[in-house]
C-alpha cells in the first residue's frame, strides 16, 4: 500500500487516545452491569442485550449528536472512533470463526441451505420497494435503497453502474447511512423477537443473520444464543459460516439476480405512482461522503492491542472471567486477526480482512488442527457477546455531524424504507433457509 494513502503517523497518538477508549470502558462495563433484559410484548419477546445500552450511552455522550458533551469529549478525539468500529470487530469475528470447527458436520449437512438461503434477499425488493414507490413517491433512488442491506460491496456496486450522484447512490448511502446508525439495534431485536415466537428452525435464523456485516450478523446472532441459549454454539456456527460465504457470494447475487429485479419491479410498481419526490434534492449523499484514510498495519496493530485490552474488561464484567485468565483466549483472537490483517494486505484480492479472520480461525478450530482443544478450551472463556458491547460503544461515538445532518434532512422516508429493507432481506433469507433445511 502507498505510503501517501495511509493516515499519517502523527495522528497515531489520536488512534490511541486514552480518554476515548477510556470512555468507551466505562459504557461498556455499565452495559454489562446492567445485563440482559427480556419484555414479553405478546407476540414474543423483547431481548434488550448490553450492545444495546452501550450504543445509547455512547450517543448521549457523541459530542456531535448532543453538543453539550464537548465538554466531555471534544469531536476532534470522537472521530478516531470510526476506525476503531471495524478493528473491534475483528476479535468477535474471530470468536465466531473458531466456532465454526466442532460443528462441521452440521454445516456440511446443512450446505445447500447456506448456499441458497442467500436467493431469499430478493424479499427485500417484494417488501421495501413498493413501499418506497407507492407510499413515499420515491424515484430510482428506491432502486438502490431496496436492492439490497447497503453494505460497503453493495455500495459500490452501485457507485460503480450508476454513481453515488445519481438518484441510486442517493438511495443506496440512505440505506447505508441508516443502517450505520441503526443497523445492528435493528437485527437485534427484530431477531430475538422471531426467536422467542418458535416458529422456525434456529439454525435458519442464524443463516439469515449472515449478512455481510460483521456488526449487525454479531448483534443478530447474539440475541437468538441468549433467546435460545441451548443452541448457542449452532447459532454461532451457522451465522459465522453465513457471513463468510455472503462475502463470497453476496456481490454476484446482487449483481446478477437482486438488482436486474429490482429495476423489473420498480419499472412495474412505477406505472401506479402518483406522486415523486426529489429525494436527490433534498439529501445530496454522494457529495457529503468523505473517504477515511486508511491504517497503517503498524497503526492497524498498536489500535488492535488496545482494543483487546477493553475487549478483556468487558468480559471480566460479563463473563467473570479475570482479564488475566482470559488473556490465552485473546492472543489466539489478536493473532487471527493479525494474520487476516496481512493476508488482506498481501493478497491482491478485494476480500475484506474480516473473511480472512474467519477463514483463519476456522481452520484452527477444526478437529485436524494439531491444538484444537486448547484453542477451544481456552476461546471458551470469552463470551460471545462481551466481545461485542464495545463494539457498538465505538460506534455510537464514531457517529459525525455528517451522518446526524443525513438523518435530519431524509426525515423518516429513508430510516422506514431502510427498516424494510432489513427485514425483508432477514425474513427471506430465513425463509428459503428454513425450506431446504
Amino acid at each position: 500500500m502507498n505510503d501517501k494513502s495511509v493516515l499519517s503517523s502523527t495522528m497515531t497518538k489520536h488512534l490511541l487516545d486514552w480518554k476515548l477508549h477510556l470512555l468507551v470502558i466505562a459504557v461498556s462495563l455499565l452495559a454489562e452491569w446492567i445485563g440482559i433484559i427480556k419484555i414479553p410484548i405478546g407476540i414474543g419477546t423483547l431481548v434488550l442485550l448490553p450492545l444495546l445500552y452501550a450504543f445509547i450511552f455512547a450517543i448521549l455522550l457523541n459530542p456531535n449528536v448532543i453538543p453539550a458533551m464537548n465538554a466531555v469529549i471534544t469531536k476532534k478525539r470522537a472521530k478516531f472512533a470510526s476506525y476503531a468500529v471495524l478493528l473491534s470487530i475483528m476479535p468477535f469475528i474471530a470468536k465466531f470463526g473458531v466456532g465454526v470447527g466442532p460443528n462441521i458436520d452440521e454445516i456440511i449437512a446443512a450446505g445447500p441451505a447456506l448456499l441458497l438461503q442467500e436467493l431469499g434477499n430478493v424479499a427485500t425488493v417484494l417488501i421495501a420497494l413498493p413501499v418506497a414507490v407507492l407510499v413515499f413517491g420515491m424515484g430510482r433512488e428506491a432502486i438502490g435503497a431496496t436492492h439490497s442491506v447497503a453494505r460497503e460491496p453493495n455500495v459500490a456496486l452501485i457507485a460503480d453502474k450508476y454513481g453515488l450522484q445519481s438518484a441510486e447512490g442517493i438511495g443506496v448511502m440512505g440505506v447505508y447511512v441508516m443502517g450505520t446508525l441503526f443497523g445492528a439495534i435493528y437485527f437485534s431485536l427484530l431477531a430475538g423477537v422471531i426467536a422467542s415466537m418458535n416458529i422456525m428452525d434456529v439454525r435458519a435464523l442464524a443463516m439469515a443473520c449472515g449478512i455481510g456485516s460483521g456488526s449487525m450478523m454479531g448483534a443478530c446472532s447474539a440475541a437468538l444464543a441468549e433467546a435460545v441459549p441451548a443452541q448457542e454454539e449452532t447459532v454461532t456456527a451457522f451465522a459465522a459460516t453465513s457471513n463468510l460465504l455472503t462475502y463470497a457470494t453476496g456481490l454476484f447475487v446482487s449483481l446478477f439476480i437482486a438488482l436486474p429485479f429490482t429495476e423489473f419491479l420498480y419499472k412495474l410498481v412505477s406505472k401506479f405512482k402518483k406522486k415523486s419526490v426529489d429525494v436527490a434534492a433534498e439529501t445530496d449523499f454522494g457529495a457529503m461522503m468523505q473517504e477515511q484514510a486508511p491504517l497503517s498495519t503498524g497503526q492497524s496493530f498498536a489500535l488492535l492491542v488496545v482494543i483487546c485490552v477493553v475487549l478483556l474488561l468487558s468480559n471480566w464484567v460479563g463473563q467473570g472471567v479475570g482479564p488475566f485468565d482470559a488473556l490465552p483466549a485473546m492472543l489466539i483472537l489478536f493473532a487471527c486477526c493479525v494474520v487476516g490483517i496481512l493476508l488482506k494486505r498481501v493478497i491482491p484480492f478485494n476480500i475484506p480482512a474480516i473473511a480472512w479472520i474467519s477463514v483463519v480461525a476456522i481452520l484452527i478450530s477444526l478437529p485436524q488442527f494439531p491444538f484444537n482443544a486448547y484453542v477451544l478450551e481456552e476461546t471458551a472463556k470469552l463470551g460471545v457477546l462481551q466481545l461485542l458491547t464495545p463494539v457498538l460503544a465505538y460506534a455510537g461515538f464514531a457517529i459525525s455531524q455528517m451522518e446526524v445532518d443525513l438523518f435530519k434532512k431524509s426525515g423518516v422516508k429513508i430510516a422506514i424504507v431502510a427498516i424494510l429493507t432489513f427485514t425483508g432481506t432477514f425474513l427471506g433469507s430465513a425463509f428459503v433457509a428454513q425450506i431446504m433445511l
